[in-house]
């Protein structure tokens, strides 16, 4: 069975820091690392992470290994402007929706996020595949690392 390409936005990588999220986020982290997931991030969250604290920006950097790095590219850019135009997220939150595009153009499957208010949300998810759709990109799943991850007691 073919790994799934996974985008990973900065959320999952702090979470290994978070005691809500930590577990979901290390037990996504592992199944990278034994090769269940191929692991996307990108520049962008290479960006967000100069801000971030120290402990979150060494794990970013050891899973760097892990991962292919999407370039922020002319045609993510137009798509995240689709995004924006269709008030799917507001102007503040372009990084938010940018993330969104650079997962679709990279080919992504799914995108994994505990960004719940922007990315992670029923409302908003048919409407980033619908921009998809019309730009002619395929449609992406988007969950929490607790949706994709593989429990020790299921069977693939």
């Amino acid at each position: 069975m073919k790994p799934i390409r996974v985008y990973a936005d900065t959320s999952v990588f702090g979470g290994v820091y978070d005691d809500e999220f930590k577990e979901a986020s290390l037990t996504f982290f592992a199944q990278v690392r034994s090769g269940q997931f191929v692991l996307v991030t990108s520049a962008v969250v290479q960006d967000e992470m100069v801000a971030a604290p120290l402990a979150v920006r060494r794990f970013f950097d050891e899973m760097l290994g892990f991962a292919e790095v999407a370039d922020v590219s002319a045609s993510a850019l137009d798509l995240r402007d689709a995004y924006l135009q269709a008030k799917i997220v507001a102007a503040t939150h372009s990084d938010d929706a940018l993330h969104v595009a650079l997962a679709t153009v990279a080919g992504c499957t799914l995108i994994v996020s505990w960004n719940f208010q922007h990315i992670v949300h029923f409302e908003k998810i048919p409407l980033y595949n619908a921009m998809n759709t019309l730009g002619g990109y395929a449609q992406i799943a988007i969950f929490s690392p607790r949706e994709v991850i593989q429990y020790e007691d299921e069977e693939v």
